[in-house]
């Protein structure tokens, strides 16, 4: 309990802060405009960490990677925090294990959003202000996978499909997570 309370809280924390700088990121790549309530969120939550990382962190074309170091910087404090908690600091392998957390962190986002997606596409009259938003991100995720899915009596499965191989990479993940963890020590 002394553990699981401080990591749920680490991870609450992280999850927001860094799943916002992961969505900064991936909107200002795909060009997704900030106007919207969604977007005005992710600048608020994040431009405290994102603005500083910038005159040092450049972008490369369409890729703000002030952002993604911002997720790493903030996963790489969680994890930290953890092990000052546990009190087994390995401060050798903490960035390589922050950057598997960014990796995971990433596919729950991505899983999050296509979610989201797919519930919108059964909801007659959801806001066409957010489906908008929700189909342009989640667009790059399955547009892939229509090609080789059809339509299954008028519903599109590449949404399932796509969360189905995000998991698996999450699996793949947590694996190399572990094993990264456990050469720490």
């Amino acid at each position: 309990m002394f553990y699981q309370i401080p990591s749920f809280l680490l991870d609450v924390i992280t999850g927001l802060l860094g799943g916002a700088c992961l969505l900064r990121l991936y909107m200002q790549a795909h060009r997704v405009p900030f106007g919207n309530p969604v977007g005005r969120f992710v600048f608020a939550l994040t431009d405290w960490i994102v603005m500083p990382l910038r005159r040092i962190v450049p972008a490369v074309g369409r890729w703000d990677l002030a952002s993604a170091v911002a997720a790493w910087l903030l996963v790489m404090v969680k994890y930290l925090l953890l092990m000052l908690l546990v009190g087994g600091l390995r401060p050798a392998i903490l960035p390589l294990l922050s950057l598997f957390g960014l990796l995971q962190l990433t596919v729950s986002g991505l899983t999050a959003l296509l979610v989201v997606y797919a519930v919108l596409s059964w909801v007659p009259g959801a806001s066409p202000l957010l489906k908008d938003l929700i189909d342009r991100l989640a667009d790059p995720l399955v547009r892939p996978l229509r090609r080789f899915i059809p339509l299954v009596g008028g519903v599109d499965l590449s949404p399932l499909v796509a969360i189905v191989l995000l998991q698996v990479g999450a699996i793949v993940i947590g694996n190399l997570l572990a094993g990264v963890y456990s050469i720490g020590r």
